[in-house]
């Protein structure tokens, strides 16, 4: 699919590029083909859709490709072409897949190939190479140790075919060159957030005088983000704190055993499910503390976007949070250490100057350091100066945007 020549705004894909008969225009424009596994609800998809309807489509042919046509992320999108594993990225028709996307490669004249996560990284990259496009990017948009050793031994050696691996952490990037990859493929580009995530929000909830309220936002699909030490945390301070409210936000398989889980401990009635949110700012406006217990986090979409809130953080001091959360930007816990996140807590809800110091700090740094702006043009530059170096042009590169300076950051 090859999205309109207007910049944001997505047109249904049955609209014509009008440049791309035009052999000159096709050249001065070079076809990115930027491939994710699904379009559901989750940080990777939420980066992918951001940077596909913000790449200037004045210097970039945008083209897009998925594994399953699905999730509230395709909305606008159109019919994305599907390329589809039949469940295993090893059987015959995993490798029927890959030979009928390197065919779409290469009739689509694609010149950048960019993969957004794990499934996409093993699919796209030897089709890729098997098309001969000029430059091939993957993502590292995780730390990888929930990935089995398997797994991960697979992909490191599949980033070795590319020239470039996105990391949108220091953290994800320092773990992959520890495995064995070269320092010179690793590219860290942080997350995007647009800007509505930093405007001032009317509170989805309301905001009731002497009372406070606590909130996790996550998606239900995985033990990994620990959904069940928040349960358990808001259980303990309930009947200590009867000021205190408890929120979770997100929705997912492990929904009914979370809800189970709460009325077991007694606290239901203090625990309220929202359920999946397309008003993220406005939840945000209705809470003191943001919690994210997660066991593995690379670049937490929900981390930056209470921050961009001004909504102090309490996480676990993981992968990147430690970048995001540092020098009094939120509060880092050891993992499953429950005292330490009830006292953290506590200490936000009831020194109300902290939070709020806190929650400006976290807002600044935000906003200096992941805009959607800073992150669509870095990647553009990424690609453009690849496509130079692939195409063995002597022109200077584009001011700011070498691959060490970035590698710095």
């Amino acid at each position: 699919m090859t999205l309109p020549d207007q910049a944001v705004s997505v047109q249904p894909a049955s609209r014509q590029d009008k440049f791309t008969s035009h052999p000159s225009d096709r050249e001065n424009r070079p076809s990115v083909f930027l491939m994710i596994n699904s379009f559901e609800t989750g940080g990777s998809e939420r980066q992918f859709a951001a940077l596909a309807r913000s790449l200037d489509p004045g210097s970039f042919r945008l083209q897009l490709g998925c594994v399953m046509q699905k999730g509230s992320f395709l909305e606008g999108f159109g019919d994305v072409p599907t390329f589809g594993l039949g469940g295993s990225l090893y059987k015959w028709q995993s490798i029927k897949a890959r030979l009928r996307l390197a065919r779409h490669l290469r009739d689509q004249d694609v010149q950048i190939a960019h993969s957004f996560d794990f499934y996409t990284n093993l699919t796209l990259i030897p089709a890729a190479r098997l098309a001969r496009v000029p430059v091939v990017i993957a993502s590292q948009r995780q730390l990888g140790d929930l990935l089995t050793s398997w797994q991960s031994r697979v992909q490191t050696a599949m980033f070795r075919w590319c020239d470039a691996v996105v990391c949108n952490s220091r953290a994800a990037a320092d773990l992959l060159i520890a495995r064995g990859l070269p320092a010179s493929k690793t590219v860290v580009i942080g997350n995007g957030l647009p800007t509505s995530a930093f405007a001032q929000a009317q509170p989805a909830l309301p905001r009731i005088s002497g009372r406070a309220r606590v909130g996790m936002i996550a998606r239900m699909n995985t033990y990994s983000k620990n959904h069940k030490i928040f349960i358990q945390v808001a259980s303990s301070l309930c009947n200590q704190y009867p000021e205190l409210d408890f929120v979770l936000v997100g929705d997912g398989p492990l929904r009914g055993e979370l809800e189970r889980e709460a009325e077991s401990l007694g606290c239901k009635n203090r625990v309220s499910f929202l359920g999946d949110r397309r008003d993220i700012p406005a939840v945000l406006a209705s809470l003191d503390v943001s919690v994210l217990p997660s066991a593995s986090e690379s670049l937490s979409n929900v981390i930056l976007e209470s921050m961009a809130a001004g909504v102090p953080v309490v996480a676990n001091k993981v992968g990147g949070n430690i970048e995001l959360l540092g020098d009094g930007r939120g509060v880092l816990i050891e993992p499953n250490d429950k005292g330490a996140l009830a006292q953290a807590v506590i200490s936000l809800v009831g020194e109300a100057g902290r939070g709020l110091e806190i929650g400006r700090r976290a807002k600044e740094f935000a906003r200096a350091n992941f805009s959607l702006e800073n992150m669509r043009m870095r990647h553009e530059q990424l690609y453009l100066e690849l496509l130079r170096r692939k195409k063995g042009r002597t022109e200077p590169p584009i001011a700011e945007s070498s691959l060490e300076a970035r590698r710095g950051s």
